[in-house]
């Protein structure tokens, strides 16, 4: 099976012409390592990726494309996409990245190694996801739209949490603890692409999982490293497998998959976990950064795990009997 991977910011889709982001590189790395890792130790799996000519090349023995030219890269990604027998895209959902690059695979009738794009559009949403997860009688986080709430502000008196609708990870999250901070904070830029939720004391976590078909395998509850300095709040990181794998998690787990039956191999769950249980803040349709601690924390082969699903019939993971912890750091 020759396999297409794709990852966005270290494999073509940084624009030409500025630098590439150290961290935004070192975490997409990270990403791309982890399964590569695993999808060469699949017997009879080939492996292409695309590499960006400003970063050093791969030491890893799979066919890599140099992308000199990043406004060529779609192109390219698609007739690569056409000679695979399947196609894993790592890209954010930030201008529709990661949608695009679904539709992409769709079209050219490849397997698409992650979720369906449909699945991707309203996943790339925090206001969609939001209101989709809600109606399935899920507990979420509210999110307004700050284009409908300008006027009056958010309802409440603060404090909340604003961020893009289609960001990835804390990229432009801010804590607005009040009208006033609101207010100012309208006034430094055009925000009408974003998203205001009230702030939700508690735990930040995550849940890895795989899906297929409107079901869920829960792979690891995950501590995250989230920091708040200056109003901002930055991601660092976390603790794979650092937070029990409780039943109101895999029960919440299972209803995200019901209600997005699009979903597809990994996917994560951001929640914060507070006294009366945890509280879904967005789902993320696509591998995350806490794969990267996947295998050392479970012993399994996510990539082997996803492939394996991805059959028809498929079949599932097996279980995971035993969690190590694994602590996942984004610093240099």
């Amino acid at each position: 099976m020759h396999i297409l991977v794709c990852e966005f910011v270290t494999g073509g889709g940084m624009p030409p012409d500025t630098a590439i982001p150290a961290s935004l590189a070192r975490e997409g790395n990270l990403m791309l390592h982890a399964l590569l890792a695993d999808l060469l130790e699949v017997p009879g799996v080939e492996v292409t990726v695309t590499r960006d000519a400003r970063l050093p090349p791969l030491a890893s023995p799979v066919r890599s494309i140099t992308i000199t030219d990043p406004r060529e890269s779609w192109s390219l990604w698609e007739d690569l996409a056409r000679q695979a027998d399947g196609v894993w895209p790592i890209a954010p959902e930030t201008d529709g990245a990661l949608e695009r690059f679904s539709r992409t695979v769709e079209v050219t009738g490849r397997h698409l190694l992650n979720s369906r794009a449909d699945a991707v559009a309203v996943a790339s949403s925090k206001a969609a996801t939001a209101a989709l997860l809600a109606a399935a009688g899920l507990p979420v986080v509210p999110v307004w739209r700050v284009r409908a709430v300008v006027a009056d502000g958010p309802p409440g008196n603060g404090p909340w949490v604003v961020k893009p609708d289609d960001g990835a990870g804390c990229i432009d999250t801010r804590l607005i603890r009040d009208h006033a901070d609101w207010r100012g904070w309208l006034a430094e830029a055009d925000r009408s692409g974003f998203v205001v939720q009230p702030f939700q004391p508690g735990t930040p976590a995550s849940l890895s999982m795989l899906c297929r078909d409107g079901r869920a395998w829960p792979l690891t509850a995950n501590r995250q490293n989230v920091s708040l300095s200056g109003g901002r709040f930055s991601y660092g990181g976390g603790i794979v497998g650092g937070m029990a794998l409780s039943p109101a998690l895999t029960d919440l787990a299972q209803g995200v998959a019901v209600a997005l039956p699009g979903l597809f191999g990994c996917v994560g769950v951001d929640v914060i976990v507070g006294p009366d249980g945890p509280t879904i803040i967005e789902v993320n349709p696509r591998l995350t950064t806490s794969s990267v601690g996947m295998r050392r924390a479970t012993g399994l082969n996510v990539a082997a795990a996803v492939l394996d699903l991805s059959r028809a019939p498929p079949i599932p993971p097996p279980p995971v009997t035993r969690i190590e912890p694994i602590l996942l750091t984004l610093e240099g």
